[in-house]
């Protein structure tokens, strides 16, 4: 291919981020309103102009080339830049929140508790769009230009704005079945005697540690019938009398709320760091769209977050 001196439009990028994310001309198309065959020309006249080849394709599916992978990281930058000046604009103008959302959630918490308000959001800011990944990795927000995340503990990079929008705090808990069966335990010594289920998540996993109002830690190392990476495997087994679960507020609000399972220990705090945060990276903190998601979210889980 004979490389151009001439720079890429934004027409033949987002044709070919499109193509790209959909894995399809047909599929990209339908969501654009474009003809597949106007995109076809315009990746084609992208790839004339860069050089070199960004798509694989056959007859029945589309994939990146390494050198298309790479470029599809900067045109997703460039198009979410170009839409959030539009934001922009459209703000100064006397418009309301409009475009684009990129939201990176937690993948349990996100599901139970932000999932559910989406809709809700959308209802009440038509002219925004929303595109939420549910998962427990950590999102870079600037390289992966999300707009907005909800985070979970304690912060560390410097580049974001964070807002506290709830606390979270750490329990003991059982099933009342488990209890009768078992006793309650009235120290944390005594968990030693009983079954404890086990989540591979937490950093001191598998110890549990705990500081009582005179201030004393006591570290204990627990053991039991099942451990799993997955939180809500466990709410399950404890629910139905396996084990003893250490767990957080959110995660088994309801279940403490209808009485599946009630707490032990109360006496004890259990070690815990950080609390629920949205989270904007610093050069975006003022979009219209990124400003409105944030407060709403924040009304939604004040004064108390829904699982209190």
């Amino acid at each position: 291919m004979q490389q151009s001196h001439e720079p890429a439009t934004l027409a033949e990028m987002a044709a070919f981020a499109a193509i790209a994310e959909a894995r399809s001309f047909t599929r990209a198309a339908a969501q654009v309103g474009r003809d597949a065959t106007i995109l076809s020309r315009r990746l084609a006249s992208l790839e004339e102009r860069l050089g070199v080849r960004l798509l694989h394709r056959t007859t029945r599916s589309v994939s990146l080339t390494e050198a298309g992978a790479e470029f599809l990281v900067r045109v997703r930058a460039i198009l979410a830049s170009v839409d959030e000046a539009e934001a922009a604009a459209s703000a100064h103008a006397g418009g309301g929140p409009r475009g684009l959302l990129r939201l990176a959630l937690p993948g349990t918490f996100g599901r139970m508790w932000i999932g559910p308000l989406l809709p809700q959001f959308l209802a009440e800011f038509p002219d925004v769009r929303i595109e939420a990944e549910f998962s427990n990795r950590f999102a870079d927000l600037v390289a992966e230009n999300f707009d907005v995340a909800v985070r979970l503990g304690a912060l560390e990079d410097s580049r974001l704005v964070a807002r506290r929008i709830a606390t979270r705090r750490r329990l003991l808990c059982a099933s009342p079945s488990y209890l009768a069966r078992r006793g309650r335990p009235q120290t944390p010594q005594a968990l030693l005697e009983h079954s404890c289920l086990g989540f591979t998540g937490f950093q001191t996993f598998p110890a549990w540690e705990m500081t009582d109002r005179e201030g004393r830690r006591v570290r204990v190392e627990v053991s039991g019938p099942l451990t799993t990476d997955d939180a809500e495997v466990l709410v399950e087994a404890a629910v139905q009398g396996v084990g003893l679960m250490m767990s957080t507020d959110w995660l088994v609000g309801r279940e403490l709320a209808d009485g599946r399972l009630v707490p032990i220990l109360e006496d004890w705090t259990l070690a815990d760091e950080g609390a629920v945060y949205v989270v904007m990276p610093s050069a975006k903190g003022q979009a219209a769209k990124t400003r409105a998601f944030a407060d709403w979210i924040g009304k939604r889980f004040s004064p108390e977050p829904p699982w209190r």
